[in-house]
């Protein structure tokens, strides 16, 4: 074992990751938080500027899947879809069944310049948890409650807000509304069944609400939906821990490409639009586990410099004051601000520990599991 593959296996060096990211964005959070004043002054650059300080956030996380893991991104396309990437405004749909799924889109995001303008639709419970929520709020991401009677309205205004956006945005929706598990998708093909629609062997049911509000809202504004559908060779399930330990993983997108106007504008068409494109997202997942690839040209885009270099500036400017402090405490020999400082540690690595969790498949949320509960 190298040195390097040594290190990508130590604590402490996850703890000093830890720290960079969870201190940096404490402190783009508060400078995210002085632009406030810009917006009702000139909106334009409030959203310009939080486009930056965001991609100097999710940047670090990127770099871990880059450069630290090193995983593989490999695009499966038509040429001249892939012309299209970081020169329109998107909406995009990706299958929920991966730990680091959002993890592989910021990447090609990033890849394609889009990184700091990428958005979602994501559940409120996200907008409290630090760095990550923060840092949402002030890129005008849309929450919902996922309860469409209370969500419709500030939705429809959440989305509306983004006509005329200065950057170019990538929308992601996990129109399944949930990460696949074996009960949820027992319960969702019990549902499907009940309504007489196709059963999905790798998908759950795609919720439709939100799909085809976006799709109604942001018309004259996105040009297409891409529709991706993601695995990882050799049968893979990664993980954030994973990544952060330094596994190598190897992931593959087959990404197309729909011109909105090819998306029926009444809203119950556009719902079976949606069921359909599910279907055809299973068949390409059948065909990716009985062939290992999926069709099209593939493409590898080649991964930017940028997320190694915002990484190192901000390692650069606080780990040496930290181990500066860190010295200071030991050299000190007093027991109690010893045993305080690694109370801290401890405090530091739960924390880290918690937002590492945000992404785990087994503890994400019970939406999709309401119906296996009133069947109990």
């Amino acid at each position: 074992m190298g040195l390097l593959a040594f290190l990508k296996t130590q604590f402490v060096v996850h703890l000093l990751i830890g720290f960079v990211f969870v201190v940096s964005g404490l402190i783009i959070n508060s400078v995210q938080l002085c632009t406030l004043v810009l917006w009702p002054v000139n909106k334009r650059l409030y959203r310009r500027l939080n486009c930056r300080l965001a991609y100097s956030l999710w940047s670090q996380l990127v770099m871990l899947l880059e450069w630290w893991s090193c995983t593989e991104c490999t695009l499966f396309a038509d040429r001249a879809t892939v012309g299209h990437f970081g020169k329109e405004h998107v909406v995009i749909i990706l299958n929920h069944n991966f730990e680091i799924d959002f993890l592989c889109g910021w990447t090609m995001c990033e890849r394609f310049g889009v990184l700091g303008s990428s958005k979602v639709l994501a559940k409120r419970e996200l907008l409290y948890v630090p760095l990550i929520g923060w840092t949402w709020y002030f890129l005008e991401i849309v929450f919902c409650k996922r309860k469409w009677e209370e969500d419709r309205d500030a939705v429809i205004k959440g989305l509306r807000r983004l006509a005329g956006y200065p950057e170019y945005v990538w929308f992601l929706l996990y129109c399944e509304g949930t990460r696949f598990t074996e009960k949820k998708h027992r319960v969702s093909m019990e549902v499907a069944a009940s309504k007489g629609l196709p059963v999905l062997k790798y998908h759950l049911l795609p919720r439709t609400k939100g799909f085809t509000t976006a799709v109604q809202c942001l018309r004259g504004t996105v040009a297409a939906v891409y529709d991706v559908t993601l695995n990882f060779r050799g049968n893979k399930n990664p993980s954030l821990l994973g990544i952060l330990y330094g596994k190598k993983y190897e992931a593959d997108m087959c990404v197309r490409r729909f011109p909105l106007e090819e998306i029926p504008l009444d809203e119950k068409e556009a719902a079976q639009w949606l069921h359909k494109l599910y279907q055809e997202k299973d068949a390409l997942q059948e065909m990716y586990n009985q062939k290992g690839v999926f069709p099209g040209e593939q493409f590898k885009p080649a991964r930017r410099p940028w997320t190694l270099l915002n990484f190192l500036f901000w390692a650069t400017l606080l780990l040496s004051p930290l181990f500066s402090f860190v010295l200071g405490v030991f050299a000190s020999g007093s027991p109690l601000l010893i045993l305080t400082f690694l109370g801290f540690v401890g405090a530091a690595s739960f924390g880290v520990r918690r937002l590492i969790g945000v992404t785990e498949i087994e503890k994400g949320s019970s939406y999709g599991n309401q119906e296996f509960k009133k069947k109990e």
